[in-house]
């Protein structure tokens, strides 16, 4: 068996290529870096787990994560967060809607980033 994909949607380049880096060596990792890539790339490919950046221009990540949830296709999959800020009430809501499977901190520290994505993909 191959191994599982993890997708990362980010409107940064530099973070897109640190993670990218930092899980190559366990995960297949397929790069986004909008939520409209995001969606065209799961017409063709199925990841284990998308990694969203919650604050991204044109579409949010909380956006993309209920147009994935809306999908029944995409619906099941695992979902986590990116962020470099606190949710307030309203996000937290939403976020607790979508059933996210994490909610990440940037920045985060590379060893304990990459433990947790290995503790995410075991479930």
């Amino acid at each position: 068996m191959g191994k599982k994909k993890i997708m990362i949607v980010d409107d940064e380049e530099d973070t897109l290529d640190l993670i990218e880096n930092l899980l190559e060596s366990d995960f297949d990792v397929i790069k986004a870096n909008d939520g409209k890539k995001c969606l065209s790339l799961l017409k063709k490919d199925t990841p284990d787990l998308i990694l969203v950046d919650i604050m991204m221009p044109k579409m949010s990540g909380t956006d993309l994560a209920e147009a994935i949830r809306s999908d029944p296709k995409t619906r099941k999959m695992k979902i986590a967060f990116l962020t470099v800020v606190g949710l307030d009430d309203v996000d937290k809501k939403r976020v607790d809607k979508i059933k996210a499977v994490d909610y990440i901190l940037k920045p985060f520290e590379n060893r304990v980033f990459v433990e947790k994505m290995k503790k995410i993909m075991a479930k």
